[in-house]
């Protein structure tokens, strides 16, 4: 015997329902397939949109790498220009220098065999002045032993100061400078001042400064364009100057254009008695 499900199932109802059934069913599957393409389409798009960000941030990243190494670029650029300008004032100014050198020892030469009652002369740098000495020696000697005397002791001294192993010197902080100056406790130098006074101590002790500042490194006589007057360096413009002096040349008067006139009445007006 059939049961009245089994019957059912053959029955025109049953039929339908099972149609039905079915078309449920898939509606069912479709609905969630779509609904399962629906999430997947979003995550695609989430993917999508993550993706272009990511790809907006490297390409801004690239931006602001390309524009720090261009910049990098131009300053390693600009750096090398400099280097460059400042190796042309560097050598420029050595040129400068060594004119300036070369004009000054001309007007060295040019004073130095000659006796003037001039300000501007040559002055030689450590020359031991031989005056103390003889003071000092006639002092103690008769006139004639004196003489040798003295030019015993200052021979010795010049010497001495031509030693470039023998340095009586120490440095101070002047001023936040650091600055050398006679050691006073030089063993040598207290011996020279015992024995034989100031005076002589005075003459050494002022060669070995103006050696120090003029030619540190090799202690010997330097010649120099010196002002008398004030007892200073002389500088070029006044010894060519003083050349002009000698050799009778007077100094250009200079002339100023009187800005109140106007017109073709403007002339050069001598001014210079008004300086």
């Amino acid at each position: 015997m059939h049961s009245d499900q089994q019957i059912l199932r053959f029955t025109p109802f049953g039929i339908g329902y099972t149609l039905f059934h079915h078309a449920f069913m898939n509606m069912k599957a479709i609905l969630e397939q779509k609904k399962l393409d629906e999430n997947a389409l979003r995550l695609a798009e989430d993917q999508r949109r993550e993706i272009e960000k990511l790809y907006k941030n490297i390409i801004e990243l690239e931006r602001k790498l390309d524009a720090k190494q261009a910049l990098e670029l131009e300053k390693k650029e600009d750096l090398e220009d400099l280097e460059a300008l400042n190796q042309v004032l560097v050598v420029k100014e050595q040129e400068s220098n060594d004119e300036l050198q070369k004009a000054r020892q001309e007007l060295i030469s040019y004073f130095r065999d000659r006796s003037s009652s001039a300000f501007i002369g040559v002055m030689k740098m450590g020359d031991l002045d031989t005056k103390p000495f003889d003071k000092a020696m006639k002092r103690r000697y008769f006139r004639n032993e004196a003489d040798e005397k003295a030019l015993e002791l200052c021979s010795l001294w010049e010497e001495n100061l031509k030693d470039s192993s023998w340095h009586p010197f120490k440095v101070i902080t002047d001023n936040g400078n650091l600055k050398e100056i006679i050691d006073e406790e030089d063993e040598r130098l207290k011996g020279l001042q015992n024995e034989y006074g100031d005076e002589i101590y005075m003459a050494v002790t002022d060669v070995l400064e103006e050696m120090n500042e003029y030619n540190s490194s090799g202690r010997y006589i330097v010649s120099e364009l010196w002002n008398f007057k004030e007892g200073r360096k002389a500088t070029l413009r006044e010894g060519v100057e003083e050349i002009s002096k000698q050799l009778g040349f007077s100094k250009p008067k200079r002339t100023k254009v009187d800005t109140r006139c106007k017109g073709s009445n403007c002339q050069k007006q001598d001014l210079s008695s008004s300086d």
